[in-house]
């Protein structure tokens, strides 16, 4: 359900900027008849001599280089992407979408299983010195994440001495783990494939940019120039995305380690605590 959450979100904003981006273009030449327009009028109502029109030319300038509004880096990564050649970028961009939804969805997931176990610990400990197991258990059912999840299987085994209890969180940290480690594969899989996707684009890029040689039988800069640049702009976007699923990647896996880190140490903690109140029988 996070997945699809996820998907639905970054799926969301791309459909929005798209929007956003065309709104603009589609704004641009109203502006332009209007601005025109008012010129016109301008022109028509100023009558002065010439040389007082060739006088007020000369701050003009500046003042309509001033007007005319720079474009946004996401209007010119926009200009990038339709230039590229769209089988290819539309799979790049495919990646993107696909990898930051599975990127969105562990980092949701994470969070939330983040525990504080200290504060877990020493709940469980104030419950065992006053000998209730089962308000021991019930305490980790009602803590979410793996921590709790596995200090609740080796609570189940305390009968069985400390061996059955160790084994216990073993295995059962064992399957926390894989459930930590869900959906990096498919992260992996989109930052490999990106590059690649890309790197194709840069290959029939060039390989167009030869046919046109061949045909045209010269080797002038305008044969090829639109060839090389489909190359070139499918190559930056594979990377660009490469590198984003990238950080985002680092950053899941260093969560994992942290709460896997945590788990061991209150697995640990948990061994001592049941010692101390000598719940283990002898």
């Amino acid at each position: 359900m996070r997945k699809l959450l996820a998907l639905m979100l970054v799926f969301g904003l791309a459909v929005c900027q798209v929007n956003y981006a065309y709104a603009q273009d589609e704004n641009q030449p109203e502006q332009t008849e209007e601005a025109a327009a008012d010129q016109a009028a301008d022109t028509t109502a100023a009558a002065a001599p010439a040389e007082a029109e060739e006088e007020a030319a000369e701050p003009a300038a500046p003042a309509a280089e001033e007007s005319s509004a720079e474009p946004t880096g996401f209007q010119v990564l926009k200009e990038k992407f339709i230039e590229g050649d769209w089988r290819f970028m539309s799979l790049v961009l495919l990646c993107l979408i696909l990898g930051l939804a599975f990127c969105i969805e562990r980092i949701i997931t994470l969070n939330i299983a983040t525990t504080n176990t200290d504060k877990l610990l020493a709940r469980i400990d104030e419950r065992l010195k006053q000998g209730d197991l089962q308000g021991a258990m019930e305490v980790c059912k009602a803590t979410p994440g793996p921590t709790a999840a596995i200090l609740y299987e080796g609570l189940k085994h305390v009968e069985k001495g400390p061996d059955a209890v160790e084994k216990a969180i073993v295995s059962y940290g064992s399957v926390q783990m894989g459930l930590l480690e869900k959906g990096l594969v498919w992260i992996s899989l989109f930052i490999a494939i990106a590059p690649m996707l890309g790197f194709m684009g840069t290959v029939i890029g060039m390989i167009q940019a030869f046919d046109r040689i061949e045909a045209v039988g010269d080797l002038s800069p305008s044969v090829v120039a639109g060839g090389i640049k489909v190359a070139l702009l499918t190559t930056v976007f594979g990377l660009i995305v490469a590198i984003i699923l990238q950080i985002f990647y680092n950053y899941i896996v260093s969560k994992i380690d942290g709460i896997t880190q945590k788990m061991e140490e209150a697995s640990i903690a948990l061994i001592d605590i049941l010692i101390d109140n000598g719940m283990f029988k002898k």
